[in-house]
């Protein structure tokens, strides 16, 4: 697949941005077309602003403002400590086209993670209902209890790619689109995920100090918006990431 080189910030009138700024978004592109922006986003970059981010994916977008004045718009989300593939639509209709494919689960999502401990199975499901709760002012998903009002339906599979006594390697996809999904299933079944301050992750694994949030969005399946064919993006993990999994886990 082609990749285009990326539309420079319209001269008229002031950028928005600085020049560090417009540099640093515009070296996640990963894929660029008339329709659509990837980015391979880092882990610690907030999709969208709010209370104590200073620096977010959507502000970041107006260094691709055309000269009509229209901004990539978000069409999904990634948490901020999560990597890994975030698309943008270029223009209203791609936009609409690409929410209802997520809304509508008509694409394919397969994320990396490490999790504490040996799963016993070596690939399988967790199909939990999800509740959204408040804590501390922030928002959290737990699991639902029977019959409670408000639950949401959650699936998501996986399959063990590498394990070891302290922790496994899973390739995991989502099948339904709930907030912190991944990260509270395998809190449930007791694997929490490395580095997860929200839902109880290990900090240490091995002796070793977690680096991150051990979750990278690897791989997007989807049809084009405007040309209706397939789209197969994937991209690596981090250093950082592939550097703590060789560390933790037996080769």
């Amino acid at each position: 697949m082609a990749h285009r080189p990326t539309r420079r910030f319209s001269a008229k009138g002031p950028a928005p941005l600085g020049q560090e700024e417009q540099d640093y978004i515009r070296d996640m592109v990963v894929y660029e077309d008339d329709a659509l922006i990837a980015f391979n986003k880092p882990s610690g970059l907030a999709v969208q602003g709010g209370s104590g981010v200073t620096r977010d994916v959507d502000r970041l977008l107006a260094a691709f403002t055309t000269r009509k004045g229209r901004k990539p718009k978000l069409v999904h989300r990634l948490d901020r400590e999560t990597s890994g593939l975030l698309i943008v639509a270029k223009t209203s209709p791609a936009a609409a086209h690409l929410s209802a494919q997520f809304a509508g689960r008509q694409l394919e999502k397969r994320y990396l993670a490490l999790v504490g401990g040996k799963l016993a199975a070596v690939e399988g499901q967790i199909d939990l209902p999800l509740v959204k709760i408040k804590s501390g002012g922030i928002d959290l998903m737990r699991p639902a209890n029977a019959g409670e009002a408000n639950a949401q339906a959650a699936l998501t599979a996986y399959r063990v790619l590498g394990s070891g006594a302290a922790a496994s390697l899973v390739e995991v996809a989502p099948k339904t689109g709930r907030m912190h999904q991944i990260r509270v299933h395998f809190a449930a079944i007791a694997h929490a995920l490395a580095g997860d301050t929200k839902y109880g992750g290990l900090l240490l694994l091995a002796g070793k100090p977690c680096p991150r949030l051990m979750l990278h969005a690897a791989a997007l399946d989807f049809t084009h918006p405007t040309t209706g064919e397939p789209i197969h993006l994937k991209i690596p993990p981090p250093e950082e990431f592939s550097a703590f999994v060789k560390l933790v886990l037996p080769n």
